[in-house]
C-alpha cells in the first residue's frame, strides 16, 4: 500500500534535483557535470493490462554528455516481487528511452537496506543470464543531521537524511536539531520543510516526535492530517461558526474547503505551474468540499493547473 512515507521518500527527487548532488556523494559515484534534471513518466505498463510503475524517475542530461536516468524506489521492507520487477523496470526503461539506468532503492532501516542491495539474479544452474544490483540510500550512508546549520544550507538532503533515520536510535536528537535548524529559515521556507518531513514520518513513532517540535500554522500538504493542518482547518472552521448547531456545521464545511482550496494554491506555487488572477479566484474562493477534495487528488501530478478542472463540467452538467 503507498502511504505518505513511501511517496515522500522519492518525491523529493522529482520537486528538489538539488538533493542529488549529495545523494550521488553517499553513493559513491561521482556527480554528474552541469546536468540538467527531468522528470520522466514513471509508467512501465505494455499493451497488456498490468500495470507496472516506477516510484520516480529522473533524465539526467550532463554537460559531458554521458546521459542516463535515476530509476528511484522507496522501499520500507523487503518484497520477494521486487526480485523480478525490479530488473523488468532497468531492463523496460533502458528500451524505452535507450539510456543506461541507475536503480536506487531508498531505505529506512539497515535490514531492508541491506536486502535491497541485491543481487537480484535471473539464473538456471550455473548461467547466470541478468544480475541486478541497486544502488542503496539507507542509514549506512546517509550521513545523520550533526549540525544545525545544515538544515538551513541544504534543506532538501537535510530533510531527506532524517526520513532516512527515522527508526533510528538517534532519531529525537535529529528532530531536535532539524527544529533549531529551521528556526533560521523564513517563515514559508520552514513552514514547507517542516511539514514534508511530519508527511514523510507518517508511519513511524518519530512522527509524534516531530509533531511536538513544529509550532507553526499552516499547510503546504492538504488532505495529509498533518498538525498544520488540523490547527488550520480547526481555526478556519471555528471562525465560520455563529454560534449555531447549524451554522456551524457549515462554516466547518465552507472552512475546510477555504482551507484545502489554499492548499491546492500552495501545492501549484511549490511545483512552480502558472496561476492566474482568475484560476487563483476560482480555487480561493470554492466552498464545494468534494470538488476541492478532487483537485487535491490531481495537484500533485498535473502538468498545467487547467488539467485540475477536467472533470468540473462534467460535474456541474450532472
Amino acid at each position: 500500500m503507498v502511504t505518505s512515507t513511501h511517496e515522500a521518500s522519492h518525491r523529493i527527487f522529482q520537486d528538489h534535483p538539488e538533493v542529488l548532488a549529495p545523494v550521488f556523494e553517499a553513493l559513491g559515484l561521482p556527480p554528474p557535470v552541469k546536468a540538467d534534471i527531468e522528470v520522466l513518466t514513471p509508467d512501465a505498463t505494455e499493451i497488456k493490462p498490468l500495470e507496472r510503475r516506477v516510484d520516480t524517475v529522473l533524465k539526467v542530461e550532463s554537460a559531458d554528455g554521458e546521459n542516463f536516468l535515476l530509476a528511484i524506489e522507496a522501499q520500507t521492507k523487503p518484497a520477494r516481487d521486487k526480485g523480478t520487477t525490479w530488473p523488468y523496470y532497468v531492463a523496460y526503461l533502458q528500451a524505452k528511452f535507450d539510456l543506461p539506468v541507475l536503480l536506487v532503492a531508498v531505505c529506512r532501516d539497515r535490514s531492508t537496506a541491506s536486502w535491497a542491495a541485491g543481487p537480484f539474479e535471473c539464473r538456471v544452474g550455473a548461467w547466470e543470464t541478468q544480475v541486478t544490483r541497486p544502488f542503496v540510500l539507507g542509514p549506512e550512508n546517509v550521513p545523520e543531521i550533526t549540525d544545525e546549520s545544515m538544515v538551513a544550507r541544504h534543506p532538501a538532503m537535510a530533510t531527506f537524511a532524517a526520513i532516512v533515520h527515522s527508526e533510528s536510535r538517534n532519531s529525537p536528537a535529529i528532530l531536535n536539531l532539524m527544529a533549531q535548524g529551521m528556526r533560521s529559515l523564513d517563515r514559508a521556507t520552514a513552514m514547507y520543510w517542516c511539514e514534508l518531513l511530519e508527511v514523510g514520518l507518517e508511519n513511524t513513532p518519530a512522527r509524534d516526535t516531530w509533531r511536538e517540535l513544529e509550532k507553526m500554522v499552516a499547510t503546504y500538504f492538504p488532505g495529509r492530517g498533518t498538525l498544520f493542518e488540523e490547527t488550520y482547518l480547526e481555526g478556519k472552521a471555528e471562525g465560520k461558526a455563529e454560534g449555531k448547531a447549524e451554522g456551524k456545521a457549515e462554516g466547518r464545511v465552507e472552512g475546510r474547503a477555504e482551507g484545502k482550496a489554499e492548499g491546492v494554491l500552495r501545492v501549484l506555487e511549490v511545483r512552480g505551474i502558472a496561476v492566474s488572477d482568475e484560476v487563483r479566484e476560482r480555487i480561493a474562493t470554492c466552498t464545494d468540499l468534494p470538488r476541492v477534495d478532487a483537485w487535491l487528488d490531481r495537484v500533485g501530478t498535473v502538468e498545467r493547473v487547467e488539467d485540475l478542472f477536467v472533470d468540473d463540467q462534467d460535474d456541474d452538467q450532472a
